[in-house]
């Protein structure tokens, strides 16, 4: 078995799935790790609708690739910022593409009623709900990770919400937060991710101001 450090650091993107069906089995161990993820006032928002059958992907992935299309572009001529090369680039275009052959289709949903966004009100782009809905997402992609599935996160469909909820039955309450696809992988895991420096990314009583032993960790 890994350690958690090292699911963590070689927990990767997947994009390329073999055809081999994922069990209900493995697929409920997968989720259930979700369950224990944090939420504010233990209030548990967080759902997931599982899709398997073809035309429901089919449809999911037609929703999907008129929001991707124009992100791709825009990325590959550079007007919106990704931490990618053109090759991994063509790799996600060919795994939105492929999206209803993957096994399954994982559509994350939360009870909006049940979030509290304590920053709604600064005047910005509020985050904070985020932050009981996606520490389960991480659960279940560890989880994942620790059987050998692959994985892979979006939240482009959120954008496509009213046909997604109609699609797949969600209650009125319930909002869309991501979609994740689950399947085995053809490639291996990267040995390593790369991440930005945690001497780029941690401080120490001020932004900006050196972090002590930040340099010493790879």
């Amino acid at each position: 078995m890994s350690s958690l450090n090292e699911l963590m650091r070689t927990n990767g993107t997947c994009r390329d799935y073999t055809t081999d069906p994922v069990s209900d089995a493995v697929l409920a161990q997968v989720l259930d790790a979700a369950r224990w993820g944090p939420t504010g006032g233990n209030r548990q928002p967080v759902r997931f609708v599982a899709v398997r059958d073809r035309k429901k992907k089919e449809t999911l992935r037609d929703l999907y690739l008129p929001i991707w299309a124009p992100y791709y572009k825009a990325a590959r001529e550079g007007a919106v910022r990704v931490g990618a090369g053109n090759s991994i680039l063509a790799n996600a275009d060919r795994f939105a593409h492929a999206m209803a052959d993957i096994p399954v289709l994982l559509v994350v949903c939360a009870r909006l009623g049940d979030v509290h966004p304590t920053d709604n009100k600064l005047g910005r782009l509020s985050i904070v709900g985020g932050a009981s809905v996606y520490p389960a997402v991480q659960n279940l992609l560890l989880a994942a990770h620790e059987i050998g599935l692959g994985t892979a996160l979006t939240t482009l469909l959120c954008e496509q919400e009213p046909a997604v909820k109609a699609l797949l039955e969600i209650p009125e309450d319930i909002s869309t937060a991501a979609m994740v696809t689950i399947g085995w992988p053809v490639k291996p895991f990267p040995k390593k991710l790369t991440r930005v420096p945690l001497s780029k990314m941690a401080f120490v009583d001020s932004y900006g101001a050196a972090l002590p032993g930040a340099d010493e960790v790879s």
